[in-house]
């Protein structure tokens, strides 16, 4: 595998790892691959993860699956949720408004799509010019002067140029070079937990949440099908360490919270009991002074998770994917981390700031900010769709030019 420089001296490719093979990780493969670089994707899981919650794309992230030429593929994926319902403690009407309204996204232009889409998408793009190492992951990483030694949890080792952690919020390769977790997690004072349960409700194309001052359970149903995605939240002072390795801890920890909910919450804790798709988490996010440590860097959730309050964290990972390949596509690691972190950290910042938005409006605390978010949704229903948020489209994708 060869280049050739400036000079027209034909030279090894550099390689570099990706650890994730989500939705960073794949997107970042793609660029990296397109300025030249030999790239390897590790990832643990058997296969490209499909299924999944539906996940939102909007603003600058547009124009990078644009640039990769998987936009039209994702139009056809798209999710038209057409219809946001907030229902009282009692599970009366309080508003029923469009779903832009709420989230600031915009009729026409932006994207709604099951996760399992996008990640299938990313995958088909890249998988005839990467390598990807599936059922494996890092064990251990050495760095020098010459490049970074990996060890795999499989029993492999390797050396590349660079690394790359696209892992999530909860990135091991992050704790090795960086220590613990709790040094980088913003909690937001509440834990969630998703996963599907049957469509006995009629639901298509729409939302309905049900709303208790701390407490909130929605279904979600992205079209006609059989299934729909439920969703609990749920306020605690403090995230529940306990629980979050522990599943049973988790159901018990939200059955208990909502034991006395009134409207389908009963059905959907005895869903849960059974569901074999539960995700339980904090919600929070991950702020990081730095998102690089000699060859290593980070992208994604894995440095800066903005939580799913901003509707905000795939949109994130695809630009940070692009701009951190783009920084390297005449750079060494040194140089283009550095100008990676200085031309995307002020547009993360931005969209990590949302976050109060979307607590206030989703999942009110107390009875009177709830009264409060009632009033605003049933003046908001009258009033037109949003014209997207300022911090969605508040970074402009430069073109890269890779080197020869």
């Amino acid at each position: 595998m060869t280049r050739t420089d400036q000079a027209g001296v034909r030279t090894p490719r550099r390689t570099v790892l990706v650890s994730g093979a989500s939705i960073a990780g794949p997107a970042l493969a793609f660029w990296l691959n397109r300025y030249g670089y030999a790239v390897t994707v590790v990832e643990k899981a058997s296969a490209p993860r499909s299924g999944g919650y539906p996940i939102d794309v909007r603003g600058t992230a547009l124009e990078v699956v644009r640039r990769m030429g998987i936009l039209p593929r994702l139009r056809d994926a798209h999710i038209d949720l057409r219809r946001l319902t907030f229902l009282g403690e009692d599970g009366s009407e309080v508003a029923s408004v469009h779903p832009h309204g709420v989230t600031g996204g915009v009729a026409g232009r932006d994207l709604e799509v099951r996760r399992g889409d996008l990640t299938d998408a990313l995958h088909a793009a890249v998988r005839d010019d990467v390598e990807f190492l599936f059922n494996d992951s890092i064990a251990s990483l050495d760095q020098h002067d010459h490049g970074v030694d990996v060890t795999f949890h499989g029993g492999g080792s390797r050396t590349f140029d660079m690394v790359f952690a696209a892992e999530g919020t909860h990135s091991r390769t992050r704790e090795m070079l960086f220590g613990p977790e709790e040094q980088f997690h913003r909690y937001l004072g509440y834990c969630f937990a998703v996963f599907t349960m049957r469509n006995t409700f009629g639901l298509s194309h729409e939302t309905v949440m049900w709303n208790a001052p701390g407490r909130a359970a929605a279904l979600y149903a992205v079209g006609d099908d059989d299934e729909v995605h439920a969703f609990l939240n749920l306020a605690l002072p403090e995230p529940p360490f306990h629980a979050f390795r522990n599943l049973d801890a988790q159901r018990d920890l939200v059955a208990t919270v909502f034991a006395d909910a009134g409207w389908e919450v009963p059905g959907m804790l005895a869903a849960m009991r059974d569901a074999d798709d539960l995700f339980f988490d904090a919600v929070s996010q991950i702020r990081m002074p730095s998102w690089s440590s000699g060859r290593v860097a980070l992208v994604g959730d894995a440095a800066y998770a903005p939580s799913f309050l901003t509707g905000q964290g795939t949109s994130l990972a695809l630009v940070g994917a692009y701009m951190l390949a783009g920084s390297l596509a005449d750079r060494d690691h040194a140089e283009g981390f550095a100008a990676y972190e200085h031309s995307t950290r002020e547009f993360v910042t931005l969209n990590q700031g949302l976050v109060g938005e979307g607590g206030a409006t989703l999942f009110p605390t107390t009875a009177e900010a709830l009264a409060q978010r009632n009033d605003r949704l049933r003046n908001l229903s009258t009033m037109p769709a949003a014209e997207g948020r300022p911090a969605h489209s508040a970074l402009t994708l430069p073109s890269f030019t890779p080197a020869t």
